[in-house]
């Protein structure tokens, strides 16, 4: 089974408050795009791969284009592949974590997966964590699981806070953890009059650390849900993202870019998550 993992923007993320759990309670509104995805294919262990000839003729282990591992149990054989080298375990990637967890509940037989990761690492885009989610979709559907999307997402909170987003592909408003989700209706026009452009600045990874150090939680005097019913043109004074400012002051070239946007003709724009990518908002000719 192969599948394409999206990402994800936020329209708006406000930072509450500090839980004695060491996390954050946030609010958000998760919007899927599904312009930048990675390839995800898992198999049975017998099977063969329809993705692998690719991936070893456009990748370079030499280079660390492309890795493999086996699992001590022989239950899990990854490979991953990535233009700019995987820098981290293969064994502990999310995908690998998705099938642990749900080997644990109902005893797998054994799988390979086949991650090409096309879409950027550190940048806010929730590219780990999609793959995670799609793992378990996947999973579910190979052994005929019967989980539902909602037993999905419970199974998904547990490998990351954005996790349970990606079992929806529609605009959910997140809170707690931002694994508490809801639907949420942008403007019925809002596809038809608006497009949105994600950049990722090259050579920028923020990490969760880097996004948290030094941010002060707050509640906000107007709610996220209240400030999202206005119309799109207001959103430049009245929707933000608390991470830049702690982000931008690491950062500052970041700031020129999200003002670029607004030079280009954006409506709105805004760094998502936890950066170091930005996307804007910019209104459709007619």
């Amino acid at each position: 089974m192969i599948t394409r993992p999206f990402v994800k923007i936020n329209l708006g993320l406000n930072v509450l408050r500090k839980r004695t759990d060491g996390f954050h309670d946030i609010e958000t509104l998760f919007v899927p795009y599904h312009d930048i995805t990675d390839v995800l294919e898992i198999i049975k262990a017998d099977d063969y791969s329809a993705t692998i000839g690719h991936l070893e003729s456009s990748y370079s282990v030499a280079e660390g284009q492309l890795v493999q591992a086996i699992s001590e149990d022989a239950k899990v054989m990854i490979t991953i592949a990535r233009s700019e080298g995987v820098g981290w375990d293969p064994l502990n990637d999310l995908t690998v974590k998705a099938y642990r967890l749900l080997d644990k509940d109902y005893g797998l037989s054994p799988v390979k997966i086949f991650l090409e990761k096309l879409s950027p690492v550190g940048a806010g885009l929730g590219g780990g964590s999609s793959d995670a989610t799609f793992a378990l979709i996947m999973l579910n559907a190979i052994f005929a699981l019967g989980l539902s999307v909602r037993q999905i997402a419970q199974y998904a909170s547990y490998l990351g806070s954005d996790c349970a987003f990606f079992a929806y592909d529609t605009p959910m408003f997140g809170e707690g953890r931002g694994e508490l989700l809801s639907l949420f209706d942008l403007p019925e026009s809002f596809d038809d009059e608006y497009d949105i452009k994600v950049v990722v600045p090259e050579d920028v990874s923020v990490s969760t650390a880097d996004a948290y150090g030094g941010i002060i939680p707050s509640v906000p005097k107007n709610s996220l849900k209240d400030v999202l019913k206005l119309p799109v043109g207001q959103w430049k004074d009245t929707l933000f993202n608390d991470f830049e400012t702690t982000v931008f002051g690491k950062y500052p070239g970041l700031k020129n870019i999200k003002q670029s946007l607004y030079d280009a003709g954006a409506v709105y724009a805004s760094m998502s998550g936890s950066g170091s990518a930005f996307f804007a908002i910019f209104r459709k000719s007619i």
